[in-house]
């Protein structure tokens, strides 16, 4: 066993990680729990149960159901988002580009890779990052529409906790968010899932990957594999910053 220092800070608002053992996580990402019978796998069909076994929302693909994307299929672009659900300055690139996002995907203009952290959790305790991202996931399993929405209730002014409070922590607040979310009101499959964690070792597989990636801050945006920079050379926070930065990478730089 060893020993990991994890520390996180908000510079120029963005989140950092500095980290003693790259690819270190809290717990082990094998540690899975067994879902309800019926419980879609990877491909969206079928159900993974049995003691031992990882459940995935239907919506993911790729190993362990960790990929999750969405848009058309055959969208000739890929934008990757990193982001961790705790994170303020996540929130604000969410709020502010959020909806360019949704729209562009809407759009054709390319289809969106998800990527999530759960930077502050190690930095500052607690385990909001990572149930929020297990109330997504349950949110996932209904529909990818209900997915974006849910994201973005969580993000939004209004729900988002300061840095230093780990309301995501509460299965009672993600529940009262989920009620923005026309799909999730009465979805009581997704409340089921929720309340028994169910998509718990999908997340800390999801934070693993992130882990592993080499992305070192959040929120952090790439276009076809390469790093979208704003003004401030750091990741584009307002929507017209973002979609130059799309619209530059796309006509070759």
């Amino acid at each position: 066993m060893v020993a990991v220092t994890v520390a996180a800070a908000v510079v120029a608002g963005v989140l950092l990680i500095t980290d003693d053992g790259k690819g270190s996580r809290g717990g082990s990402s094998d540690d899975v729990v067994q879902g309800p019978p019926g419980a879609p796998g990877p491909d969206g069909s079928g159900g993974s149960q049995g003691p031992g076994n990882l459940v995935t929302p239907a919506h993911s693909s790729g190993p362990g159901g960790t990929t999750v994307v969405i848009g058309e299929a055959d969208a000739g672009h890929t934008l990757d988002v990193y982001e961790d659900l705790r994170c303020p300055p996540c929130a604000s690139f969410d709020q502010a580009v959020g909806p360019t996002i949704a729209k562009d995907i809407k759009a054709g203009k390319y289809k969106v890779s998800f990527h999530f952290a759960a930077i502050l959790d190690k930095s500052m305790g607690g385990n909001g990052s990572a149930n929020a991202l297990s109330a997504l996931g349950a949110a996932l399993d209904v529909s990818t529409d209900a997915f974006l929405d849910y994201k973005a209730a969580l993000m939004s002014p209004k729900n988002h906790p300061e840095e230093s409070k780990d309301s995501y922590a509460d299965d009672n607040q993600l529940l009262t968010v989920s009620q923005e979310v026309y799909a999730l009101k009465t979805n009581a499959s997704f409340r089921e899932a929720l309340r028994e964690g169910t998509y718990d070792p999908w997340a800390k597989k999801m934070i693993a990957d992130f882990d592993a990636s080499g992305v070192n801050s959040t929120p952090a945006v790439k276009l076809d594999g390469s790093q979208l920079t704003g003004s401030s050379g750091s990741t584009p926070l307002t929507a017209a910053e973002f979609t130059e930065a799309v619209n530059k990478q796309l006509k070759g730089g």
